[in-house]
């Protein structure tokens, strides 16, 4: 499936593409709403937020979908989704299509020319395996924009792309949790995080992705738009009031949520050293407390210790990987923090009563029968 979300490429460059395109226009949109073109042609106030969107190949959609459409629910009254406080574009080269994870196509509609059109670029990244990379036009665009000094915004592993560009030596970059051990293995003399939803740091914005994306769209909505508008596309997105960037990324669930923010850090260090697991006693000396403070914190806020918390992660994270992916079980138990293959499978099996290799069986066995 192809999705062209806006009239097919026209002769002029930027945002103002209607106006080359007047009555032809309104023949050939995908939606055939003449209203929408009527209304390029008329005259309108200067918008207040101007976004250029750059996916990546195999693009993550919900990434996308969710910033656009904050975005597009801002620029007008109710959801009636015309251009007129915030303007968007999807930037690409002539003809090409953009496969998103999915599946999905997207067909951008105007070129890779002139960053300085837009107040943002957003770079939206998508899967990391299978060597996809951002094409030579691309990356040299983003230069330009940086050089520009119009500022770059990485949604999900958009934060890849930037770092593989040398966009964003000396800044402060936010990775999803799922991907920080990942990020800071390519990019060991950048400094990472996965502790907040999103991180500004001057003209770079990163973001961890999913629907924390939003939060860092609404927080652009209010700098340009005003909060009220902010506030508005939040409601009808069903999603509550703007989370500020320090707002926590949320755990992977393996128990109740956590309350107590010393628990909070402690399980978001767990994560991010799941590999190569702290010793307790380095754990508690990182947060400042005694091991025997820590295991008290853990129980009276979660209900199970530092340990048995830790080992319901390996072995969370350990089964979707069995599930969902091809890995041997080797770099599965190297990846999750058991220190072989033989100690990974024993604990699976006492844990889930099934070896890993037979639950990976079933999984597949499942998939086929649909």
């Amino acid at each position: 499936m192809i999705i062209r979300a806006s009239p097919p490429w026209g002769q002029s460059s930027g945002l103002n593409f209607y106006d080359t395109l007047c009555d032809e226009a309104v023949i050939r949109m995908p939606y055939g709403r003449a209203e929408v073109a009527k209304q390029a042609v008329e005259p309108q106030r200067p918008s207040k937020l101007r976004v250029g969107f750059v996916l990546a190949p195999r693009f993550t959609l919900a990434a996308f979908a969710n910033f656009i459409d904050a975005v597009r629910l801002a620029a007008d009254e109710g959801d009636r989704s015309r251009q007129v406080d915030c303007e968007w574009a999807v930037l690409g080269d002539r003809g090409e299509t953009i496969e998103s994870s999915c599946g999905l196509h997207v067909q951008p509609w105007a070129p890779l020319e002139d960053p300085t059109s837009f107040d943002y670029i957003v770079v939206v990244g998508g899967l990391l395996h299978g060597k996809t990379r951002a094409s030579s036009n691309t990356n040299a665009f983003l230069k330009a924009a940086a050089k520009a000094k119009v500022p770059l915004v990485g949604l999900c592993t958009g934060s890849f792309i930037l770092a593989r560009a040398g966009l964003l030596n000396g800044y402060q970059v936010c990775v999803s949790w799922f991907h920080i051990n990942e990020f800071r293995e390519e990019f060991p003399k950048l400094s990472a995080e996965s502790t907040r939803l999103f991180v500004i740091d001057r003209d770079r914005l990163t973001c961890a992705g999913g629907t924390s994306v939003v939060h860092l769209a609404s927080h652009l909505i209010e700098k340009h738009c005003g909060r009220a508008q902010a506030i508005k596309s939040l409601r009808i997105l069903i999603e509550q009031s703007p989370l500020p960037s320090g707002a926590w990324q949320p755990e992977e669930v393996v128990t109740r949520p956590a309350h107590d923010s010393l628990v909070k850090r402690a399980m978001l260090e767990i994560e991010e050293n799941i590999s190569s697991p702290l010793p307790l006693p380095d754990l508690a000396d990182l947060l400042g407390i005694s091991v025997r403070q820590l295991q008290r914190r853990f129980e009276a806020d979660i209900g199970i210790g530092v340990r048995e918390y830790r080992r319901n992660l390996q072995l969370s994270r350990a089964k979707w990987l069995v599930e969902h992916t091809d890995r041997s079980m080797t770099e599965i138990a190297l990846d999750c923090g058991f220190s072989d293959s033989a100690h990974f499978s024993r604990t699976f099996r006492e844990h889930f009563q099934v070896v890993p290799s037979r639950e990976r069986q079933k999984t597949r066995s499942s998939s086929d029968a649909l």
